[in-house]
């Protein structure tokens, strides 16, 4: 059958992001015709130059619409629109596909895909990455009572018209179900990881990274991901200054970039070799970054929304083995401490993520214990090949009810 997916922001290993869909398509294109509509985005961020932009298999057809993590509210929107006014053009261009397959964030984008599927008469299928709109809303991103009004009408909608919904985590199945769409609808489909790519982080490398880093014998916290204004950066940073300033040993690595980055640079700045800026990395070298932790923390402000997120960090570190911190107080809480895989502290407060942390880095039995169970857990329920072939039957089902 012939896919078309509705994707703003592609991206590849090579890329400082997470690449889910980069192993969702090389899946699903050894089997089916896939047409990409998506922008360059992501390609001027390549770090490395190790594997190819798409696919093998995947057709892509491109639009010019810049996107970065450090615009303004008003320079996104037209970003969105941009992207969802091109998208719906192209895809009544191009052959007509058996299904599409739309992808939120942002919401604009599903958009693009529930219009075209309804000109062309042909079934789709609605991923939900984050809730949109709540998100936003929820940010203060959404300044009118009439615009949020509309968004989630315009939401609703489009969960109603698509033949199946995929969130990300069972949280997101939830808020869907209980907007009244039938639980037959949906099927939960984690973020999950690369195993593949976790395997290159082998003891050997591990190793080495750390000896490079001049990290041997230090008690080592990572956060990363985006620097954004919802990862709760203010917290993480307060704890790291009062954690390295007890203890000599510690150490915090902030891997990644975005909206907080002046923040960690300065205290990076006032604790130099203590707190450090990493900067991001290929996706295929984030691994070995996890692997060299004690334990990696996975932040977000206390939204309720953020709640239900399904953040790529999590399953890479549990992928190595590695313990991880949560501030959410949804399902990603009841998941690590169900199987023992981590810890939960709540959201903006420093003062306890800094003693729970202080607490595990003396425990290194328990660490090791924790991130082990982990990484059983990761490779039974988060590996994307498998998750991959989920998403397919979800694809050829919809084609063929369609």
């Amino acid at each position: 059958m012939h896919v078309a997916v509705f994707n703003q922001y592609h991206t590849n290993p090579d890329c400082p992001a997470t690449s889910r869909h980069y192993a969702l398509l090389a899946h699903i294109a050894q089997t089916h015709r896939v047409t990409l509509l998506t922008t360059p985005a992501w390609a001027g961020q390549r770090l490395t130059r190790e594997f190819a932009w798409l696919p093998p298999g995947v057709e892509c057809r491109t639009a010019n619409v810049a996107y970065t993590n450090r615009m303004g509210p008003g320079r996104r929107v037209l970003a969105f629109a941009q992207y969802a006014a091109w998208a719906v053009r192209e895809g009544l261009r191009m052959d007509k596909p058996d299904v599409i397959w739309g992808i939120s964030t942002p919401l604009t984008a599903a958009w693009a895909a529930a219009r075209v599927a309804r000109w062309r008469r042909v079934p789709w299928v609605f991923e939900v990455q984050d809730l949109w709109p709540a998100f936003p809303v929820a940010m203060g991103a959404v300044p009118t009572a009439l615009a949020r009004q509309q968004l989630f009408a315009l939401e609703k909608r489009l969960y109603n018209s698509a033949q199946h919904i995929l969130p990300l985590s069972p949280d997101m199945a939830r808020y869907v179900t209980d907007l009244g769409i039938g639980p037959e609808k949906v099927t939960t489909v984690l973020n999950g990881t690369d195993l593949d790519l976790a395997a290159r982080a082998t003891p050997a490398a591990v190793a080495a990274l750390r000896r490079a880093q001049g990290l041997d014998g230090k008690k080592v916290v990572l956060y990363a991901g985006t620097f954004g204004r919802a990862n709760d950066i203010p917290t993480l940073v307060e704890a790291a200054e009062a954690q390295v300033a007890a203890d000599p040993d510690a150490v915090w690595l902030f891997l990644g970039h975005g909206y907080h980055e002046p923040l960690v640079a300065a205290a990076a700045g006032r604790w130099p070799g203590r707190i450090r800026l990493v900067g991001g990395q290929p996706r295929h070298a984030v691994f070995a970054w996890f692997g060299l932790a004690d334990v990696a923390v996975v932040s977000f402000l206390a939204l309720p929304v953020l709640d239900a997120n399904s953040p790529a960090k999590l399953y890479d570190a549990l992928a190595v083995g590695t313990p991880v911190v949560v501030t959410n107080r949804g399902w990603t809480k009841t998941l690590v401490e169900t199987h023992g895989c981590g810890w939960y502290t709540p959201a903006g407060d420093a003062a306890r993520l800094g003693a729970c942390l202080q607490n595990l880095l003396a425990r290194t039995a328990l660490l090791q214990a924790a991130g082990q169970r982990g990484q059983a857990l990761a490779r039974q329920e988060f590996d994307r090949q498998r998750l991959a072939a989920v998403v397919q039957r979800v694809l050829e089902k919809a084609a063929e009810i369609g």
